[in-house]
């Protein structure tokens, strides 16, 4: 999967040879957006045109629209991974909070290879 961005959502595309045509998605949101494109400008186009026809569309209905993310995660684990983190996050003088941060970053850019 590749990733594009606009207006702070994310859209992630495949190609299909059989069809041979950009497809994607937006992700992190309710409702479905999606957009394709026979070339990588056309897809980022159609990303583009995709979410400002939603934006629109959400202005128009007096709906709100799905913000891609608000910054909180509600994380749930077992009660042995949980003392675990927060005795290593002790030990590298870390809140829990700023440690998990942390982790969680290294992670994501080694997934989207940033």
């Amino acid at each position: 999967m590749n990733i594009l961005r606009y207006k702070g959502y994310v859209a992630v595309f495949d190609f299909d040879p059989e069809a041979k045509l950009f497809h994607g998605d937006v992700v992190g949101i309710r409702d479905v957006v999606t957009f394709q494109g026979q070339s990588v400008t056309e897809l980022e186009q159609a990303l583009k045109d995709s979410v400002d026809i939603y934006l629109k569309l959400c202005n128009e209905t007096g709906k709100k629209p799905d913000k891609p993310y608000s910054g909180e995660i509600k994380l749930r684990l077992g009660p042995e991974l949980h003392r675990e983190v927060a005795t290593a996050a002790a030990l590298s003088g870390l809140s829990l909070n700023a440690w998990m941060k942390k982790a969680l970053e290294r992670q994501a850019q080694e997934t989207l290879g940033e």
